[in-house]
């Protein structure tokens, strides 16, 4: 038995000292509660990923120098912690072992992932061998995430070659369901190796990425026997049961380690279950929002407040990530705003007890198509001037955020940005979009989740007909099918990468299939523009599907674009 802590923190790329004072701080309290080992996420001390700063041999010096550093404050309890090790011109994913003032033995990453929001392979090289730890309790061994995926790789090379518990540091990023994905494939390896796991993971945001922590313990007969809660920060002990004894390999490292006395209070390590999908998802939004606002300096946020379920949404979760005193909702009504959106809006704001303003831009429209008369003509109204009302509201947004320094979250969801529902400069104006990664219908689903306690958001936002209120009467099903028609399909296309064939075979109508897939194709000059936003699902725009701008390829006819082509609100 080894009483181990997971140390379930976050880091900040770049913010070396700062996360040198969070490790040492948490080594600390691991030690003072009776830890014999604590283990930290992966590259703790740099924060993940640093992508191009890897490229900077001070940053990659400056994280050498904290490990220096960290090491030397290390006491009787051994530390496993995530750095950049650096060789000759070479560097590695490394994990370091430390105690009694020193480094003990290095650990470099074999394998590199490079899909998805992965691109370790650009500038880490792979490592190769093991080290074992031999303590009186057992033989431990060190891995680094994507080294426990592997059904073949070192987490079964170092069960083979004897050890009794393997200790695996992640900076893992979340999508849906991805905590139970981890845990049956944990217990797989444990069963294969015939060793328990330690699985330690990053909490917090980076960017577009989300850490949800979820650390586990998994037992030599792949049972999870301790899991820290998902999406908060937690220091906490186990007891982990060693797998056999066996007989260790002299072809691996191996360092003799003395780990401090255990002592015999009785350790209750804590068992959370997986959240369920919606919370999880929300907690995901929320989580990453928090981060990005905070790490980047933004103390208020603003977002346009249309008096539909996605800007409503929006407005919930940024009230609950950052408090309702440091959101300004703001209605933008035009001539073709219904009377229920502008109350709905503020009623939604009264209800979170944020900052609402109104700004009519009815006039400013109208001085617009004033000035554009000569150049339009006198041509009926189309997706030139119902776009002009969106741009206005981006520019005000954008003035709010040049006067006082807010952080504009711009609301479009999965679904539009998957279609070109979306105007360029106008709804999709802003530093964050938060429901960038969300299709609509899950949009509903998250806003009946937060009413779960009460109603938050009103009930007519989540009864009506999607509007862009962009012209009279309109409806998004003018332009697009039904969102429960949609989203399957998107679903299908973009995350699965599903040919036209095989999503008609599902059941789908082929002319609404083609439709949907020729907008997705036609729409991505206008992601490619889009704000950063929280990845959720297993397939993001952005960082995990990356698609050229100028590409005529087209699924089930490939060849070039009619002669114009034209989204279903706006071309430009």
């Amino acid at each position: 038995m080894i009483r181990l802590a997971l140390a379930q923190i976050g880091s900040i790329v770049g913010d070396i000292e700062g996360n040198l004072a969070t490790v040492t701080a948490a080594y600390d309290e691991a030690e003072e509660n009776g830890a014999q080992i604590v283990a930290f996420p992966e590259l703790a001390l740099t924060g993940y990923p640093p992508e191009d700063l890897l490229l900077k041999k001070s940053f990659v010096t400056a994280n050498l120098d904290a490990l220096a550093r960290f090491a030397a404050g290390t006491r009787d309890v051994v530390a496993v912690i995530g750095f950049v090790d650096l060789r000759g011109s070479t560097i590695f994913n490394a994990a370091a072992i430390c105690q009694a003032g020193e480094v003990l033995a290095t650990y470099h990453k074999h394998l590199l992932p490079n899909y998805g929001v992965f691109d370790e392979a650009r500038y880490f090289s792979p490592g190769h061998g093991h080290v074992l730890l031999d303590t009186d309790e057992g033989v431990v061994g060190v891995c680094v995430c994507e080294d426990a995926w592997s059904d073949t790789g070192p987490v079964i090379d170092q069960g083979d070659a004897g050890a009794q518990l393997v200790i695996n540091i992640n900076a893992s990023p979340f999508h849906k369901g991805k905590v139970e994905e981890r845990a049956t494939m944990l217990g797989d390896r444990a069963r294969r190796a015939r060793a328990s796991i330690a699985y330690v993971n990053e909490v917090g945001a980076q960017d577009e990425l989300v850490f949800d922590g979820g650390s586990l313990v998994i037992d030599p007969q792949g049972q999870v026997i301790a899991r820290w809660p998902q999406f908060e920060g937690c220091i906490a002990l186990v007891d982990v049961p060693v797998g056999e004894a066996r007989q260790v390999s002299e072809r691996i490292t191996r360092v003799k380690v003395q780990l401090p006395e255990r002592s015999s209070e009785q350790v209750v390590p804590p068992v959370t279950g997986p959240l369920e999908d919606a919370q999880e998802v929300y907690e995901a939004l929320r989580s990453c929002l928090g981060n990005y606002a905070r790490n980047n300096g933004f103390s208020k946020a603003v977002v346009g407040l249309s008096g539909g379920i996605d800007s409503a949404l929006t407005a919930v979760i940024a009230a609950d990530a950052l408090g309702p005193d440091a959101v300004l909702g703001v209605a933008m009504p035009s001539e073709f705003s219904s009377g229920h959106s502008r109350t709905d809006a503020k009623s939604l704001a009264a209800n979170l007890g944020i900052e609402f303003i109104e700004i009519r831009i009815a006039e400013t429209y109208r001085s617009y198509l004033d000035a554009l008369r000569r150049t339009f003509g006198d041509s009926e109204m189309g997706l030139a001037e119902e776009n002009l009302q969106a741009r206005i509201r981006g520019n005000l947004l954008m003035a709010i955020s040049n006067r006082y320094g807010h952080l504009v979250i711009a609301t479009g969801n999965k679904s539009e940005m998957a279609c070109g529902y979306a105007t360029l400069y106008g709804d999709m104006a802003g530093g964050f979009a938060l429901l960038k990664d969300v299709f609509k219908t899950q949009v509903y689903a998250l806003s009946r989740y937060r009413n779960r306690d009460g109603e938050v958001i009103p009930e007519n936002v989540l009864t009506k007909a999607p509007s862009a209120e962009l012209r009279p009467d309109q409806k998004d099903s003018d332009s697009l099918p039904t969102y429960d028609v949609l989203d399957p399909i998107l679903e299908l296309y973009i995350e699965e990468d599903a040919a036209i064939d095989d999503i008609v075979k599902l059941g789908h109508d082929r002319a609404t299939v083609e439709k949907v897939i020729a907008l997705v194709d036609r729409a991505e000059y206008k992601r490619r523009q889009a704000p950063p936003g929280p990845k959720v699902t297993v397939k993001a725009f952005g960082r995990d599907r990356r698609l050229p701008i100028t590409n005529r390829w087209r699924e089930g006819s490939p060849g070039p674009l009619p002669a114009k082509s034209v989204g279903p609100r706006d071309p430009q």
